[in-house]
């Protein structure tokens, strides 16, 4: 059974609540790259690196240099709390960063449910340019969103038995996602033709599974720099310790 399957034929309401377990629980190390200033690179001309986006092999979604000298992957969920917080804190000024061609900044999906996967797959609908700033969107309003998903937890678990070509279409409805996206430039009969196509849909669920288990990743988000596991969840310092920015600029960005 495919990984779309598998979440498709899942009970909404229990993976929903899984996920939102697993958020923010993945261990990790401490062992992040350390190195001099690097100087800023400057972009093509008429460019800003904020906006050279692309999608990687690895089915993320990239911004910012794609030669940078600072890789920085954050594997994130659409409904975990943790990333919407960073998101919140470290969207704006990680962007600085990346401008300064220091910093490139992937988004990997972990997939954890199937609000999770509609949301991965409408944030895709404009293409990789717009990913990054929908899916802060989607982080920047993250009570309003969940408190709409778990009002209507009779309608999504109906939505759920849909059949496998319209369920992220009911999934999307009955949600209020549609209305959510339409609100941002993806009309909604954009937003149910990007939901129709299972395959970009299983495609990001099978890589959310093979890559998690690849890389024994147990909770989001999980960040890596230059391929190195941070132990950070969060953008400035908390009570666990220092956060990304520390890691970053540990690794030579200013």
């Amino acid at each position: 059974m495919t990984a779309l399957r598998r979440f498709a034929f899942a009970c909404l309401a229990a993976p929903l609540a899984l996920g939102l377990a697993a958020c923010g629980e993945d261990a990790a190390t401490d062992g992040a790259p350390r190195g001099e200033p690097i100087a800023a690179i400057p972009p093509p001309a008429g460019q800003s690196w904020v906006e050279v986006a692309a999608v990687t092999p690895e089915g993320g979604v990239r911004i910012g240099n794609p030669e940078a000298p600072l890789k920085l992957v954050e594997y994130a969920s659409h409904t975990c709390h943790v990333c919407a917080e960073f998101s919140q804190q470290g969207a704006v000024p990680l962007d600085g960063y990346v401008e300064k061609g220091v910093v490139s900044y992937e988004i990997r999906n972990l997939v954890r449910d199937p609000v999770d996967l509609t949301i991965a797959v409408l944030a895709r609908c404009s293409g990789p340019g717009a990913f990054h700033p929908l899916a802060n969107q989607v982080w920047g309003n993250f009570d309003a969103l969940m408190a709409t998903v778990q009002s209507n937890g009779e309608a999504l678990q109906q939505a759920s038995q849909a059949a496998p070509a319209q369920r992220l279409q009911a999934i999307g409805q009955a949600s209020g996602l549609i209305e959510f996206f339409a609100e941002r430039g993806i009309s909604r009969d954009q937003a149910m033709q990007c939901l129709a196509n299972t395959a970009q849909a299983e495609q990001i669920a099978e890589a959310s599974d093979a890559q998690a288990q690849e890389l024994n990743i147990t909770g989001t988000p999980t960040f890596f720099l230059n391929g190195t596991r941070l132990q950070p969840t969060s953008w400035g310092p908390n009570q666990a310790g220092p956060g990304l920015e520390a890691a970053l600029q540990q690794a030579g960005a200013r």
